[in-house]
């Protein structure tokens, strides 16, 4: 987990759901997952030795949950949200009004797979940011609290470019 973030992840998937076992998450599992996450600060420390010796440490502490995966549906070299997609959404958006995470600011980050040249994949990736963070503005959320980039093909969830995997969104929590 990189410092000063925990990404949580909407998969964007260009296929269909039911190829899929995850459940849908409901608003008051996303609610509990994220409710504390405003002392996560509390739990950091300073690893004092080698580079090897601390990521050995890190990996021998019990593993943190840092993501929450939604399955959203986009069509082919599509940015517009079916009506799975927008039911997925709106369990997000009533989750966001909860008073809990009322203090927590987003940021939506697009993806692509490296279908698509890189230029074409940057708008792509931008669009379908666009599409969350429009639907959640307008089922309620200020517009301040979530913010689109499009990140085009980079940090791929897949060692295969293709994947389809690689086609999402994930909504980091900003905590700058």
């Amino acid at each position: 987990m990189k410092l000063g973030s925990l990404a949580f992840v909407l998969t964007v998937a260009l296929f269909p759901t039911h190829a899929f076992a995850d459940p849908t998450q409901k608003s008051e599992d996303i609610v509990k997952f994220f409710a504390g996450v405003n002392e996560f600060g509390a739990s950091r420390g300073i690893c004092v030795g080698t580079e090897d010796e601390c990521k050995s440490k890190q990996n021998d502490a019990p593993a943190d949950k840092t993501s929450l995966d939604m399955l959203i549906n986009f069509g082919l070299d599509s940015a517009e949200l079916d009506a799975t997609a927008r039911a997925e959404l709106d369990e997000f958006a009533k989750a966001l009004k909860d008073s809990r995470l009322s203090a927590l600011d987003f940021v939506v980050e697009g993806y692509t797979d490296a279908s698509g040249s890189a230029h074409y994949n940057e708008g792509l990736s931008e669009r379908r940011a666009r599409s969350v963070t429009t639907f959640l503005t307008s089922n309620g959320i200020d517009p301040a609290r979530i913010k689109a980039a499009g990140m085009g093909e980079t940090n791929p969830r897949s060692p295969n470019p293709y994947d389809a995997v690689n086609r999402r969104v994930e909504m980091r929590i900003r905590t700058e």
